[in-house]
């Protein structure tokens, strides 16, 4: 197990360095620059500005002494907010997108887990069709729009929480419900199929023919092989999740990392976003990796190969 997770770990840095080349010359490559949208600026300051930055550098240059600050761990500064580097903004915005996407990862396992093992076991009955309809609505709503409805009916016309920001624990409720409700919508589709193709093979008949209660052959023998599917889905679901609140923030007015990433990306703020892209990368690399370990701890018919 230790030389599959550390060959995979040595898989990523090609990944990595791939990613952080592409978006490198792809954000350089976008017209307009971190300090064209300012007001006007004398031309001898604006050349002062881009050589204290570096800008004024080859391109070629610029890359080279980028990839050696990453390698520091020093993401550089940020162009737009003097006096702050990439590191210290990360650090101040993550925990607030990590604590969105804590809440909707749990709002999708709960709401997920609990309709798919219902629909599975009442198949075909008015429980199966109110659960998969549930599903189908959440896959097909996206949640730019799930998000205004959710707000004009509980924050506007019944008044239970506000519209937007993130001061109290009530203003938690609305994004982490849209967030969380279109990965749930996933979950209990393959939790619904994966039980069914468990409850079907011959030892869950053995069973029950045993007299084993059908609590026991739900939780005790379906559950485990009728999670494969979803343990798969967490990988990218969980990452997903995390790099996915990008439209909840900006929706919700969420002062995170997402809302700064689109913020950076308008802004051309070169660092922040090269920055926020391998921490994303990152995370979605490890979510993998850990999905992979899980899964053979599921199946132990897997190995790692």
């Amino acid at each position: 197990m230790l030389r599959f997770v550390l060959r995979r770990l040595l898989q990523t840095i090609p990944v990595l360095f791939i990613i952080v080349t592409a978006t490198f010359f792809m954000v350089r490559f976008v017209p307009g620059g971190p300090f064209t949208a300012e007001k006007a600026i004398p031309p001898e300051i604006l050349r002062n500005i881009e050589a204290h930055y570096g800008l004024d550098q080859p391109l070629w240059r610029q890359y080279l002494s980028y990839l050696g600050q990453v390698l520091q761990g020093d993401l550089g500064p940020s162009f737009k907010y003097s006096n702050r580097t990439v590191n210290e903004i990360i650090a101040d915005k993550l925990p607030v997108s990590l604590e969105l996407g804590g809440l909707a990862l749990a709002v999708a396992l709960v709401v997920g887990l609990s309709l798919g093992v219902l629909a599975a076991v009442r198949r075909n009955t008015w429980l199966d069709y109110v659960a998969s309809t549930t599903g189908l609505l959440g896959i097909c709503v996206p949640t730019f729009v799930l998000g205004p409805l959710l707000v004009l009916f509980f924050a506007i016309h019944l008044g239970w929480f506000n519209a937007s920001g993130w001061f109290t624990p009530a203003d938690r409720v609305l994004p982490s419900l849209t967030l969380g409700f279109v990965y749930a919508a996933y979950i209990m589709r393959l939790t619904r199929g994966g039980m069914l193709e468990v409850l079907n093979q011959d030892f869950i008949r053995t069973a029950r023919a045993k007299g084993a209660t059908e609590g026991r052959i739900v939780f005790r023998h379906a559950l485990r092989g009728g999670l494969l599917p979803v343990v798969a889905f967490l990988g990218p679901g969980v990452a997903g999740i995390l790099t996915g609140s990008f439209v909840i923030e900006t929706i919700f007015q969420i002062p995170g990392l997402g809302r700064e990433f689109v913020n950076s990306a308008f802004n051309r703020d070169y660092t922040l976003v090269l920055g926020t892209v391998i921490l994303y990368a990152s995370l979605i690399v490890i979510c993998n990796l850990v999905v992979d370990v899980v899964q053979v701890w599921l199946n132990p018919r897997l190995k790692f190969e």
